[in-house]
């Protein structure tokens, strides 16, 4: 039986992931910092195997590469991987031991649009530590992949979204009383004119995507793909289309940037809303589509709209 090891398995996509794999017959390991459930129950759970591990801590040591090798898997999934340093103490240490290497990176590889849909060949230009270490390794171990023959796939998210978390909502954070605003037909604040892009997925489509790029190894190995929606939203037409959505008319007002950031109380929320609305990604899937038939199920609306639900469930989002 081909072994899986995925490294943060019990996150977001992670919770929609391990039952598609436990599903296809793989015996699946979850290496993880603590015991936390998935977002969403699931029998296929009970068929998994947890290891408990402090990734940084034995990375300074030096055993975490070794202690994943122990676990003799066949693919290993990386969905945690945050820095070039951690990068590369996996794969050399995984080297000539696997047979596919998936690491999970992040549409912000790119930095600021230039030409939308933005495609996997356009050049990077990352801003931020967090958009500069991901594309340091995602340079890495495509080099690694092309020069000693490393089975790296590199699969690049956009905004991820599903039940049991917030949504980047179209104020450009992820504070859910901007939905609350909405549904109580309450003024929003857009920045500027409301023109800038976000562009989500829904968790259970980043599975997919994993289990057609192990489906297709050999297509995928070497390659870099994007994983979002069909289409990104601009922040006004999010904000109107919520609007409908929750059956109110849109109440909207926009505010040049110096303007809205002095009215927020947040400096999260403002810190939050610039980095998505300087970056404004919108990033093409038709690589995804031709080489591994990735058929992402959920828009953007859609997957948000479910997120959104599950928030007015909770008593996250106020609708009266």
């Amino acid at each position: 039986m081909t072994r899986v090891v995925i490294i943060g398995g019990s996150g977001h996509v992670g919770t929609y992931l391990v039952p598609r794999l436990v599903e296809a017959g793989f015996a699946v390991v979850n290496v993880a910092r603590g015991k936390r459930e998935p977002y969403s129950p699931h029998a296929a759970w009970a068929r998994v195997r947890t290891v408990i591990a402090d990734r940084e801590a034995e990375e300074k040591a030096g055993t975490f590469g070794p202690r994943v090798r122990d676990l003799k898997p066949d693919i290993v999934i990386d969905m945690i991987c945050f820095t070039l340093a951690s990068a590369q103490h996996l794969t050399e240490t995984l080297s000539g031991s696997v047979r596919q290497f998936l690491h999970t990176g992040t549409i912000w590889v790119h930095g600021p649009s230039a030409v939308v849909p933005t495609t996997e060949m356009q050049p990077r230009n990352p801003f931020g530590s967090y958009g500069i270490q991901k594309a340091a390794i995602e340079a890495y171990l495509l080099d690694e992949a092309r020069r000693s023959g490393f089975p790296a796939t590199i699969l690049h998210p956009g905004h991820i979204v599903g039940p049991g978390w917030s949504p980047v909502n179209p104020a450009g954070h992820f504070n859910p009383a901007a939905f609350s605003t909405i549904a109580q037909g309450r003024e929003l604040a857009l920045p500027n004119l409301g023109m800038e892009t976000v562009h989500h997925v829904h968790a259970d489509d980043v599975a997919q995507i994993f289990m057609k790029a192990i489906a297709n190894w050999s297509t995928s190995v070497g390659e870099a793909f994007h994983v979002v929606s069909p289409a990104a939203v601009t922040l006004r037409g999010f904000a109107e289309a919520m609007a409908a959505w929750f059956g109110k008319a849109p109440n909207l007002t926009f505010l040049p940037w110096p303007e809205w950031k002095a009215r927020q109380t947040s400096e999260e929320d403002t810190e939050a809303t610039w980095s998505h609305i300087a970056h404004s990604p919108n990033s093409s899937i038709a690589k995804a589509e031709r080489l591994l038939d990735y058929r992402p199920r959920y828009s953007s609306l859609q997957a948000v709209q479910e997120s959104v639900t599950w928030l007015i469930g909770a008593g996250l989002v106020k609708t009266a």
